[in-house]
């Protein structure tokens, strides 16, 4: 997908079209899909995603994130921006997105549904791409669609899809149904309108978990949110660790049946250690940008340094 060809909203001025464009070839290698590497997780699962039994001691340290996120084949890093100014000058190189909203678990949706409002404003990003010069190509934001609080969370999401757009910067929605009022998180026709809701926001990219129903094929199921989502692409979160030729069996059939347009991955990745997770990260990127196969893949990952 050459610059010249990437769809560019109205919502991005002329003046900032061929920057768009430029952070949309790069995030993507001109494939059209995004390989996003999520380490947004250190408020949203606190400390139990990275420290325990099962996960590597690498992963202990923030800088875990960045060291792979520079070694290793993807297409962004997403984090929240108190890291990347922390880190990101040691790692120049990184393509960044900035997570605007996030929220421990510590209170559950018996206690209260889920909300999960800004820390930080689309004009702080930009003065901090402009003095630091890193490489900050979009903003991501979640929603908890369903939640008695979801107007709070439409609303900002909204507004910062378009203060986005009019700075050309990529924009990626994480829409999970969530709430006392969601029966199933996971259910087809749901995640299909978690997926309609981003391209009514405008969204670039929308992360969603994949669609589960007892009998019936995930990726195929897949297939009724991609076509709501229409040009906002789609892409599924990667969920907790799983058997690495699993994980990328569930990816190639996401991508190849389902219609997806990448993936977004945090713990299967990061949880490992350095070599390791290089090696997966890489092969994810084989399946997602280079239309590699699931064996090609596991090739890749097998190869060890």
């Amino acid at each position: 997908m050459k610059q010249n060809s990437i769809n560019v909203p109205a919502d991005v001025p002329s003046s900032f079209r061929n920057f768009y464009s430029k952070a949309f070839s790069e995030i993507t290698h001109d494939s059209g899909r995004l390989m996003l590497f999520a380490g947004d997780q250190k408020i949203e699962h606190l400390n139990k995603d990275f420290y325990g039994e099962g996960i590597s001691k690498d992963d202990a340290d923030p800088i875990h994130l960045f060291n792979i996120a520079s070694r290793a084949k993807i297409g962004v890093f997403a984090t929240q921006l108190g890291l990347i100014a922390k880190y990101g000058l040691d790692f120049p190189k990184i393509p960044y997105l900035v997570k605007m909203n996030s929220k421990t678990g510590i209170v559950k949706t018996v206690q209260r549904d889920p909300v999960s409002t800004s820390m930080i404003s689309i004009d702080a990003v930009m003065r901090f791409k402009q003095s630091s010069g890193l490489n900050i190509c979009g903003i991501g934001y979640t929603i908890y669609l369903g939640s008695e609080f979801e107007h709070i969370m439409l609303h900002e999401a909204a507004k910062y899809v378009f203060e986005a757009h009019q700075k050309g910067l990529i924009s990626v929605l994480w829409i999970y149904p969530r709430g006392k009022a969601v029966l199933d998180e996971k259910d087809p026709h749901v995640i299909a309108g978690a997926a309609g809701v981003a391209a009514t926001l405008g969204a670039d990219f929308v992360k969603v978990n994949p669609p589960k129903k007892e009998g019936s094929n995930s990726a195929e199921m897949l297939k009724e949110a991609v076509s709501a989502a229409g040009r906002t692409k789609l892409v599924c979160a990667g969920g907790s660790s799983t058997d690495v030729e699993k994980f990328l069996t569930g990816l190639h059939d996401q991508i190849h049946v389902g219609g997806a347009s990448g993936n977004a991955t945090g713990r299967n990745i990061h949880q490992k250690p350095l070599d390791e997770a290089i090696r997966f990260c890489n092969a994810i990127y084989a399946i997602t940008v280079d239309n590699k196969s699931v064996k090609d893949a596991l090739s890749i990952y097998n190869k060890k340094s």
